[in-house]
């Protein structure tokens, strides 16, 4: 049994939910006698108000709950706001309005002391009642938006996007959780993910929202929220991936239209390209380097932020990455488009200025002078988010 002293918290974000609050009070008060009994641990309800007009605070405090007043607007800004007051080990959220029973939060404790940094509670295993989620929402956007975070970030996380879950503190203050809308339960679970953090999963129940009025959330603005954060924290998906090809693809064209030279034109399929097209894999190549490299600065920053942890590969990379190594690669491209063009000027110079055909070679030795000079900037900006270092490994703790 557990010492008396570590306690839970239950905190429930508010804004007018007169009408479910106390019910909502009174189930989170039996789950904490629940866990009180069966794992030692005491507990306090915490409200987290986000300017209720209704009397949703006096109901709180008549029914034993403690309120926090949350100036700024928000999900996410009200439940920061309530986990900061707690004083408890461990931390359990839930909506006002009844859709949740926060007696099944109390399995999740169990998890937590199992040694898990976080538990979601699952509704596809447990159970949705009729009317507590709309078609869309269950057949599509929750199914949708939690495939896109399994493939995106290589979890098992059944359900992304459950309102009733618990953590605990340590696992908070590692979170650094900052937003303020309702994509805060997308950064807590991706930035657990990315932490590597132990997360399991309970099956909870979903019921009919009881507060008579339109929830909250709006579908489709928050379910875009969601999907945009999790590829702002996925740079290797965000950056990397559509670089990379849209780089062979440019790479590609432009080896074609070389290899077959002069003004002939070039057969794939039953199209044809001609010299025209090098632009367009120009522009390619050159978007590609530029894409990559951000998402090498985006990572670094993740790094350095402490918001995911570097694979094998990635501490490779940035082991012999040095702003040396950049400046030379920029500074060798760009020698070596500058010596294209010239072999090219002078070779039409000693033709007396005859006619020439040579718009390919220009346009892709003026491209690797173009990407020269995006690497060879690059290898600053990398040194500029690794502190002003020329090593770019320092900034994860080498």
């Amino acid at each position: 049994m557990l010492n008396q002293t570590i306690s839970v918290a239950f905190v429930l974000p508010c804004l007018n939910e007169a009408t479910t609050l106390e019910r909502c009070i009174l189930r989170a008060r039996e789950a904490l006698a629940g866990i009180r009994e069966k794992y030692g641990l005491s507990g306090e309800v915490i409200v987290a108000d986000n300017g209720s007009d209704d009397g949703s605070q006096d109901i709180a405090l008549r029914t034993g709950a403690r309120v926090v007043h949350v100036a700024e607007r928000g999900y996410g800004a009200a439940l920061i706001s309530g986990f900061g007051t707690a004083r408890s080990q461990y931390l359990v959220m839930g909506d006002s309005d009844c859709s949740y029973d926060f007696v099944e939060a109390v399995p999740m404790i169990g998890e937590l002391l199992n040694g898990a940094d976080l538990c979601m509670g699952n509704r596809f295993r447990g159970g949705i009642k009729p009317g507590a989620m709309p078609w869309k929402n269950r057949y599509i956007g929750n199914p949708a938006l939690s495939g896109i975070l399994r493939v995106l970030f290589k979890t098992d996380i059944g359900d992304a996007h459950c309102g009733l879950r618990a953590l605990t503190a340590p696992a908070l203050e590692r979170l650094n959780l900052s937003s303020t809308g309702m994509e805060f339960a997308s950064e807590m679970l991706l930035k657990s993910v990315l932490l590597d953090f132990k997360i399991a999963e309970v099956p909870v129940t979903l019921s009919p929202d009881e507060r008579g009025r339109p929830p909250h959330l709006n579908p489709w603005r928050d379910g875009m929220r969601h999907l945009i954060y999790m590829f702002l924290l996925s740079p290797s998906w965000l950056f990397m991936v559509p670089g990379v090809t849209l780089g062979l693809l440019g790479l590609a064209m432009m080896t074609a239209l070389l290899v077959v030279g002069g003004d002939e034109l070039v057969q794939i399929g039953g199209v044809f390209f001609g010299s025209h097209w090098a632009v367009m894999a120009s522009a390619a190549m050159i978007i590609s380097v530029q894409t990559v490299a951000m998402g090498m600065f985006a990572q670094l920053y993740n790094y350095k932020e402490l918001i995911r942890r570097p694979s094998r590969r990635a501490l490779a990379f940035l082991n012999a990455s040095r702003l040396e190594y950049w400046l030379l690669a920029g500074m060798l491209l760009i020698a070596g488009g500058l010596a294209w063009i010239s072999t090219i000027t002078f070779g039409w110079i000693a033709s007396d200025y005859a006619g020439l055909s040579a718009m390919r070679g220009m346009i892709a030795a003026g491209t690797m002078c173009v990407i020269g000079a995006q690497v060879f900037f690059s290898g600053f900006l990398m040194s500029v988010v690794s502190g002003n270092r020329s090593r770019h490994l320092f900034a994860i703790g080498d």
